[in-house]
């Protein structure tokens, strides 16, 4: 298996996993979570330096440079790059943004200092080796600094295979299938990666289902009177408890970088 280049469907993925009721979902609950680490920053007091490891399109860093700080956005794509950089010049955001096209695993070669903040979402399912991949990116945060996680869950793949009777699938230990282009090409288990981070010299702050129910609704003619806002706000309430956490499609974690002698 090799890391996936969307130079190929960049245009395809920025208008199916962002310009869609998921992508709100998905914004709305990662942005909960990365005020509380802005806040933890004290980010209205002075401008932070941010890598946006993977960063596609920037949908979430730009949100960040709204706030007043620069962004260095890395990805192996070119074509993500341009259409990012595209946006971020039609919002206003161009003076605050520095591009990097290099795969993550290398980004330490263009990066003068750690980072406050570094940005690694939905970045991880996508390579052959992930772990080497996040350490390489927590590597570039600097102590007291703070980590954005995100990655497509193992066990939310399992029980969506299931709810939709692949089950033979999930008896062969789900195998990737590479007609689903926009399908990740692997889960992770949460624990795992959990574990990866805290290895790292982090502390967990905070974790959060990304679509912990939206996922699973059935498409029947008639499953009951709700509307979207209505499925939103079920997410919002319940993405951070178990066991509706541990259920989400992706999961989101931000960890704070301990000083060295805060460390076991």
């Amino acid at each position: 298996m090799q890391d996936r280049n969307f130079d190929d469907i960049a245009h395809k993925f920025a208008k199916n996993i962002y310009g869609s009721e998921k992508g709100e979902i998905r914004q709305t609950i990662v942005w909960e979570d990365l005020t509380q680490a802005l806040d933890a920053l004290d980010d209205t007091r002075k401008a932070l330096e941010v890598l946006d490891a993977g960063g596609g399109l920037g949908q979430v860093s730009q949100r960040i440079a709204n706030r007043g700080h620069k962004i260095t956005l890395c990805d192996l794509s070119s074509e993500m790059l341009k259409l990012a950089q595209a946006d971020v010049e039609k919002n206003g955001l161009l003076s605050q943004y520095r591009w990097v096209h290099s795969p993550v695993q290398s980004i330490a070669e263009h990066l003068t200092q750690p980072v406050d903040l570094v940005l690694f979402h939905a970045v991880m399912e996508w390579l052959a080796e992930p772990k080497p991949a996040l350490e390489a990116v927590l590597q570039q945060v600097k102590p007291g600094g703070i980590a954005s996680v995100m990655f497509y869950n193992h066990h939310g793949l399992v029980f969506k295979n299931v709810i939709c009777g692949n089950i033979p699938h999930v008896l062969d230990g789900m195998p990737h299938r590479k007609r689903f282009k926009l399908q990740p090409q692997k889960g992770l288990k949460p624990e795992e990666v959990y574990q990866w981070i805290e290895d790292a010299g982090f502390e967990i702050c905070g974790k959060s289902g990304i679509r912990s129910f939206s996922d699973y609704i059935g498409n029947m003619q008639y499953m009951g009177d709700y509307t979207a806002e209505d499925v939103l706000k079920l997410e919002q309430q319940l993405c951070r408890q178990e066991p509706y956490l541990s259920m989400g499609r992706y999961i989101h974690v931000w960890a704070r970088k301990k000083h060295l002698q805060e460390r076991p």
